[in-house]
């Protein structure tokens, strides 16, 4: 089955492919299946099995959400109240939701986490990466990662996101080196770890990057969120796909992410990828943090990402949208830089950005030929629209691996 999607009044691709037109107008999309068949003006566009008007809206990417932490039971909002009345985030709200995780049987968690991934997507996002995290235990880790694996599309083991009150720090990185490790192994692509005060030290962190690097899993830290750490240059020496939240960055900090890129054609999108820096502006909202220096970073050469960090107590959203809006109105990004971010930036924290990757699955986070079919039609007539109205509902119509997830028919005001 082919569909044709003609009359997009603006696509914006994020294929670096396209050099300094990565943006086209007047434009059509063809897709067989799951798989981008053509792209090109609309008055060129080939036959296909169905067509779709898009009325001269504008299509971009389906967003790429590269952190999240999804698999969770429970409530913290009287933790968010009561940090909005003035009291300082710490790591340790995380055990909160772990006491309710490990309380919610298979069948609600399960639950849970479809309710959130179908919210996701309703908002324009088609890839999901989130992290175990609220067990901190063998089994609960294990069941984390195994439910995680029947809904989304990269999972992330962050056994060490802290340790479980009562237990010896060193012993509790033990075991998340060994016997956690050994039982999410068949279930995850990742291992994360949160390298933080009040989390884990230098020292454990590097015990967890290298035991897991040893497993074969790809590597991401969260690092540099509550203040200046070792997290970034941890994340640099492991050669992580990503470090995320980076709030609190020294010269050399840039400066090692800069040099992860040395090998990287940005033009092209080719080369050896280095370590993505991923902003989290919702989160920064919410803990009162400073946000992240997306400007400052890309003016280095960082390639960076955005992502929702959609968590119970920091973060409880996952509307991407919001983020890029953020990201354009308070972090100084342009939108084609936002967007890209929340795309193209995305597949690169996730190593999703070609089609050649471990597991054979098409690339995703731009749209050309041959790419996954993931397709995000806004109800506006440019990707603008997304920061010049913020907050508003501006998902059209969303296409997930070629089939339409979202969207039965489009209001009329574009």
């Amino acid at each position: 089955m082919s569909t044709l999607v003609t009359n997009i009044g603006e696509l914006s691709t994020m294929d670096p492919a396209r050099g300094s037109e990565p943006v086209l107008r007047d434009a059509a999309v063809v897709f067989e299946g799951e798989r981008i068949a053509w792209i090109g003006p609309a008055g060129r566009a080939p036959a296909a099995d169905e067509a779709v008007d898009a009325g001269g809206r504008a299509m971009l990417p389906g967003w790429v959400d590269s952190h999240t932490h999804l698999v969770f039971a429970g409530d913290r909002s009287a933790e968010f109240e009561a940090r909005m009345a003035g009291e300082p985030y710490a790591a340790g709200g995380i055990a909160v939701t772990t006491e309710a995780t490990r309380a919610a049987g298979d069948y609600d968690l399960t639950r849970l986490l479809l309710g959130r991934q179908a919210e996701a997507a309703a908002g324009g996002t088609t890839w999901l990466e989130t992290k175990t995290g609220y067990g901190l235990d063998v089994e609960q880790e294990a069941r984390s990662a195994r439910i995680a694996s029947t809904v989304v599309d990269d999972v992330t083991f962050l056994g060490a996101h802290l340790v479980p009150a009562g237990s010896d720090p060193e012993e509790y990185t033990d075991l998340v080196c060994g016997p956690m490790l050994a039982a999410v192994r068949p279930y995850v692509q990742w291992a994360d770890v949160f390298c933080e005060r009040g989390a884990f030290t230098e020292d454990q962190s590097r015990r967890v990057l290298t035991a897991c690097r040893d497993a074969g899993l790809g590597l991401r830290v969260h690092g540099n969120q509550l203040g200046p750490g070792a997290g970034v240059q941890l994340a640099v020496e492991f050669a992580a796909a990503s470090v995320d939240h980076v709030n609190y960055l020294s010269a050399d900090d840039v400066g090692a992410l800069a040099g992860s890129w040395a090998g990287w054609d940005a033009a092209a999108g080719a080369g050896t990828p280095g370590t993505v820096a991923t902003c989290l502006p919702a989160c920064d909202l919410s803990t009162r943090q400073p946000l992240a220096p997306g400007r400052r970073l890309l003016d280095a050469g960082v390639e960076i990402a955005l992502a929702s960090n959609c968590n119970p107590g920091t973060s409880y959203t996952s509307s991407m949208n919001f983020c890029v809006a953020t990201a354009v109105l308070q972090m100084g990004l342009s939108v084609p830089e936002a967007v890209r971010a929340a795309t193209y930036g995305g597949a690169l924290a996730l190593r999703r950005h070609i089609g050649e990757d471990r597991d054979g699955a098409r690339a995703v986070g731009s749209l050309a030929v041959g790419h996954r079919a993931d397709l995000h039609l806004l109800n506006a007539p440019s990707a603008a629209h997304l920061a010049y109205r913020p907050g508003m509902p501006l998902t059209a119509a969303v296409w997930r691996a070629g089939n339409k997830e979202h969207g039965s028919g489009y209001p009329s005001t574009c």
